[in-house]
This record gives structure tokens, sequence and C-alpha cells, in this order.
């Protein structure tokens, strides 16, 4: 490890918050002292190399270097500031090219992982944000209060586009909000995009489900190269419907902001697909807080983020924590839709409205189509449950609801 890194500490510094983008790593070392290793994942992510070169310039170095202001090595904890100058306004890849580049490739670093960003005004601003955000969402479906819900079709491969169309028109007749493609369901040979959109949306039409101020949502997966994404993009607008979905980290936020910065006007759902391959390990990656705030800026209508009960891993106070930030004031930009999804059935509502609130999005698939009396039965037992918990009543007592009794006699027993 170069002696240099040192230079890059600049522990208990005050610096202006509202000209430094801030990060927070938890760093682990094996091989050099912690000090010099943090020093160097600020140097890394910044101006610094390995060695001396001619090029940089003192008047360079002081203002660009970035600098670790605090750091515990007991707990691993560092704190770097990077000054806004080394980042392009209104770029997310550019600016995870930067913090999360070769820093996390370096030999002498055996867990760095990336648990939070702070950004300033200047830099949040760069950014349009959502173009709905909860309040457009609400606006669009005509549900004012409480959580909406919502469901995956399932089986998530294999049906057809007609059969997929109608499972759509059963969740919806059942009182449903929304329904989303799966996160691999794309242009499939049993089941083409383009035909999907026409089928769907038709049957919208035909019973005025895509009427502003009560309609119906369908989130259409777009998820693609970018030349065909657009190409999707277009035919849903065309088409009527009102629901874009991307699958934010494998498509990239390239592409994510590329199609939020066409002003489709259309809501964008974000799914998280391959999350957990940067977020799982507390060890070495990025956290989910830092993903999300990521895909707030990114234009993300409404995101998946945990359900603390069902089969997906995350804690009551991660999940809680991000669900704050996306519902909260952010220099001005829209708040985006928590969406707990996930392994979840009629009988965990209570505890996800407990836990986490009622400005939510509820998606359940096999919880809806895996009911004993099918999938109608299903829609109208997730009505059900939520009609129970938000009036206080028991489910267990919620006795003029036969298709949730059914429900929790095959979930909750």
């Amino acid at each position: 490890m170069a002696n240099r890194y040192i230079h890059y500490l600049a522990l208990n510094e005050k610096v202006d918050k509202t000209k430094h983008i801030i990060a927070t790593f938890t760093l682990k070392v094996e091989g050099e002292p912690f000090d010099k290793t943090a020093g160097g994942v600020a140097a890394e992510s910044s101006v610094g190399t390995w060695t001396d070169i001619g090029l940089e310039e003192k008047a360079i170095w002081d203002k660009l270097h970035a600098k670790v202001i605090a750091m515990d090595e007991s707990t691993g904890s560092i704190t770097v500031a990077y000054p806004l100058d080394l980042f392009e306004a209104g770029s997310i890849p550019q600016l995870l090219s930067s913090i999360t580049g070769n820093v996390f490739g370096l030999k002498e670093i055996v867990g760095l992982r990336l648990e939070d960003l702070e950004f300033p005004e200047v830099f949040v601003k760069a950014f349009p944000g959502p173009a709905l955000g909860i309040d457009g969402i609400r606006n669009l479906t005509g549900v004012k209060d409480g959580p909406l819900t919502g469901s995956i079709i399932k089986p998530k491969l294999g049906l057809t586009s007609v059969r997929h169309a109608e499972a759509c028109m059963e969740v919806w007749d059942g009182g449903v909000n929304l329904v989303k493609d799966d996160e691999n369901l794309a242009n499939m040979t049993f089941d083409n995009f383009y035909t999907r959109v026409d089928e769907v949306t038709r049957r919208m039409k035909e019973k005025n489900y895509l009427e502003i101020g009560k309609a119906k949502v369908h989130a259409f997966n777009i998820t693609a190269s970018y030349e065909e994404m657009m190409k999707r993009a277009n035919y849903v607008r065309d088409s009527g419907a009102n629901c874009l979905m991307i699958d934010v980290l494998t498509a990239g936020f390239a592409a994510t902001q590329g199609i939020r910065n066409r002003n489709y006007g259309l809501m964008i759902h974000g799914h998280r697909a391959m999350h957990a391959a940067f977020t799982r390990s507390r060890q070495y990656g990025i956290s989910m807080l830092v993903i999300a705030k990521l895909a707030r800026l990114a234009g993300i209508d409404s995101f998946h983020t945990g359900t603390v009960v069902g089969k997906m891993e995350g804690g009551k106070e991660e999940v809680v924590t991000i669900n704050n930030f996306l519902r909260s004031e952010w220099y001005g930009l829209k708040t985006t839709l928590p969406t707990a999804s996930g392994g979840l059935h009629p009988g965990h509502i209570p505890d996800l409205v407990s836990i986490l609130g009622k400005d939510l999005l509820m998606n359940f698939g096999g919880g809806i189509h895996g009911h004993p009396d099918g999938t109608p039965a299903g829609a109208r037992a997730i009505v059900q449950s939520l009609k129970a918990t938000l009036e206080g009543i028991p489910l267990s007592e919620a006795k003029d609801s036969p298709e949730l009794q059914r429900a929790l006699e095959k979930w909750m027993k």
C-alpha cells in the first residue's frame, strides 16, 4: 500500500455538505494498516493512484481529492467526502464508476460495502425524479388512502398472452389495483410482448379500467436492449396503457434514466431483480438503501424494497429506513411508492400495514393464484384482508369474508 494514501486522511475535518457527496463504507483490511487502506479508498475513488505521477498538480489534488473525514477501525466504518466537481451532473453511471469502481478490487481490501450516500441539493436537482410519485399513483388509481394492492401473474412463465390477459382481468375484477409482469417475463416465444400489450389493454378498455381516477394498472416489463426498450415503451404508451416496468439493475441505471427522461407520462414500476448479488452480503457490495436512493433519482415511481415478512430477506429496521426515505421530502423530488413483494398471502397484510405503513404497494403472486378456489377468490381474499385490517378487525373474526377465511385455512394453519 502506497504511503501517499495516508495524505487522504482528514479526520474530523468539517466539510461543506452542499459541495460534497458523502459516502459511508464498511471496510475490512488484511495485510495493511487500516488507516492507510481507508485513505486508499478515498484516493482510488477520486484522483489518486498507487504512485507519484507527473501530471498531478498540487492545485488539482487540493481541489478534487476525496477525504476520509471519519473512521472507526473497531466497526470498519469510514466516511469519505467527495467534492462535487468529481461528478457529472445527472449521471448515475458516472457516479457509480467513481465511488464503486476500481476501489472494490484493491488486493488489500477483503471487505468493502457501500452503506449510504448523502447528496447535496444541487446534485439531486440535476435529476427529474419520478414523474408521478405517490400522489400521482393515488390520483391515477383513485386510492386516496391506505395501501394499494397488486399481483404478479403466476406461473411467472409459460402462459400465453391470452391466458395472461384473462388472469389479469380475474385479479382486477376481484378488486386488486395493479398487475405486473414478472421480472423475467419479457418477449417470449409463448407470450409475445406486443401481443400481451394488445390483449391486456383491449380488455382494460372494454371495462373502462384505464380511466384516470379509478384506473387499474398493468406494469409491462420493457427490460431489454435500450433500443428495444424504447420501442416497447412507445408501444405501451400508444396502446393507451399506463405503466412501464423496468428491472432497474439488470437493465442498468443509464437505461432507466433514459426511459424516464423521454417523459412518456406513464408510471414506471421498478423491480430490483439481481439486487441480492450486491446487497445481501454484509461484508461486500452495496446496500439496498443506496440502490433505493439511486432508483428514486433515476425516476422510478414504485420500487421493490422488501417485505420483512414473506420469503425475501431484509430486516425490519433496514426496510423501514428505506421506505421512510422513499416517502420523504428530498429537495423537491417526487416520492417513490415502496413495494412489498415476495412470498406474501392475505394473512400477512396486518403485519405489512403495521410495520410498513399505508403508503405502500403490496404485491401477491402465489398468495392470490394459489388460493384453494382459484385466482378470482384469491383476489377477493386480498381485498377482504385489507378491509378488515384497516377497520381494526382481526382476520379470523372477519366472518363475512369467506374467501379470506379459506385463504387463512390454507396458509395460517
